[in-house]
């Protein structure tokens, strides 16, 4: 598998509440308010999104 040469972080910059959302749409070359907007429409449904939430921000590292 190839890497893109891209790490995921959470930014000191930019960032609302833990930069997690920041982060990821860094990573994968979406604009952070996307990225967020998708996280709060999947919270209409049922699933641990906050869970998941909490633990990519304990793992995912800080700029």
């Amino acid at each position: 598998m190839a890497s893109s040469g891209r790490r995921l972080y959470r930014p000191r910059h930019g960032r609302w509440i833990a930069g997690v959302c920041a982060g990821l749409g860094d990573r994968f070359g979406l604009p952070a308010w996307l990225v967020r907007l998708l996280f709060l429409l999947s919270c209409l449904l049922p699933g641990p999104q906050f869970i998941l939430y909490i633990v990519l921000w304990i793992m995912i590292p800080e700029q």
